[in-house]
């Protein structure tokens, strides 16, 4: 009988060891993909926006970001790893859940014009109404399909393309595409992506600081299939007693509730001012592609704590053309923010560019100011 229990006892174990070593021996499988070129290898990457897909991804981003108040979710999603269910039925059709040790907080996007929060900890849904034109970054801005799509686009046909070697990501055979931005003002020094190379899905993405041999930013499905849409999945249920709120979503917006009012130049550093939309003449985006800087004039208390703040959180205080200013620097993003001398707002200058344009730019619009 004890014989026959340690033998019994072997055999769990044994098979513990192989669900434990699946992955490992899921890695070491052959890859095998055709031969594609770069061109169409980033062809079949673009068509596949609209392909239908569920799957479970995690981000890993070390920004090194300091905390700065009123930006936590924004610093706590690009310093860490984020854990995502996703289901994507089309482009504006989405549903991502975010995990984490407190619960969920789960996106819908219904469209381009209604989407849905849902926070498991506090029980409560909330309806959003209305485009967001200018949001900070999201989780489902880091699902691998997302992050792939938006590095091509903004890199543009002037970046340089190139076929690297194939990886098994979750399961499959992964064609590999390596992206080197033409502009040397972009932080980006390259962005890697594997996509399933008959469908073009992205399958895992790594971003790279200048001059850095470690990815500032990572992205990659644990587990991926085609998906057949399911109204019921991208839909919120509320359960009986949940709350529910709605909102807008200029109420969403954060610190872009408090611009100032102010003409903006139509260039900055060398760069020229971006088309803006209608209502939105106070945000200001240069440059282009991988290589863009916004600036905001931020009013009351939240400009005026924004340079302390910044400060505080580790930036390098600085003085430009005469007025105190700080800078954050970090792989991929910087920033600067500028208070001109006897002005009661202060300018936030941030984007995918070197310290030293910013700083040029900065310069150019305390200048301007001053002298206006």
């Amino acid at each position: 009988m004890k014989i026959q229990t340690v033998r019994r006892w072997a055999v769990v174990a044994a098979g513990l060891a192989l669900l434990c070593g699946l992955p490992v021996i899921a890695s070491a499988l052959p890859v095998t993909v055709p031969q594609l070129t770069a061109g169409q290898l980033r062809t079949r990457i673009l068509a596949s926006a609209d392909e239908p897909y569920a799957g479970y991804a995690e981000s890993n981003a070390t920004f090194g970001l300091p905390p700065v108040a009123g930006l936590t979710g924004l610093t706590s999603l690009l310093n860490g790893v984020t854990k995502m269910r996703v289901w994507q039925a089309a482009p504006d059709r989405w549903r991502v859940d975010v995990l984490s040790d407190a619960g969920e907080r789960d996106t819908y996007q219904l469209g381009g014009y209604r989407s849905y929060i849902w926070d498991s900890g506090n029980q409560l849904l909330t309806e959003i109404r209305g485009r967001q034109t200018y949001r900070l970054p999201r989780p489902a801005d880091l699902v691998p399909p997302a992050l792939a799509l938006r590095m091509l686009s903004e890199a543009g046909r002037q970046a340089r393309f190139s076929v690297i070697a194939p990886l098994r990501v979750a399961g499959q055979s992964a064609a590999g595409l390596r992206v080197t931005p033409a502009d040397p003002a972009s932080t980006v020094g390259r962005v890697d992506i594997w996509a399933d190379p008959s469908s073009g899905l992205p399958l895992r993405v790594e971003v790279f600081g200048r001059g850095s041999a470690s990815p500032a930013l990572e992205s990659l499905f644990f587990q991926v299939s085609p998906w057949h849409p399911d109204p019921r999945v991208l839909t919120p249920a509320p359960a009986p007693g949940t709350g529910f709120s709605v909102t807008s979503a200029e109420r969403l917006a954060g610190v872009l509730n408090n611009l100032a009012l102010i003409a903006l130049p139509a260039q900055l550093g060398g760069r020229i001012r971006l088309p803006v939309q209608p209502g939105f003449q106070t945000i200001g985006a240069y440059g282009g592609g991988l290589t863009t800087f916004v600036v905001l004039a931020v009013r009351g208390s939240a400009g005026r704590n924004l340079v302390p703040d910044v400060v505080t959180a580790g930036g390098t205080p600085l003085v430009i053309a005469g007025g105190v200013g700080a800078e954050i620097s970090a792989p991929l993003i910087n920033a600067i923010v500028v208070r001109p001398p006897g002005w009661f707002f202060t300018f936030l200058l941030a984007g995918t560019v070197s310290t030293q344009l910013l700083e040029r730019a900065a310069t150019d619009l305390t200048e301007l100011v001053t002298l206006s």
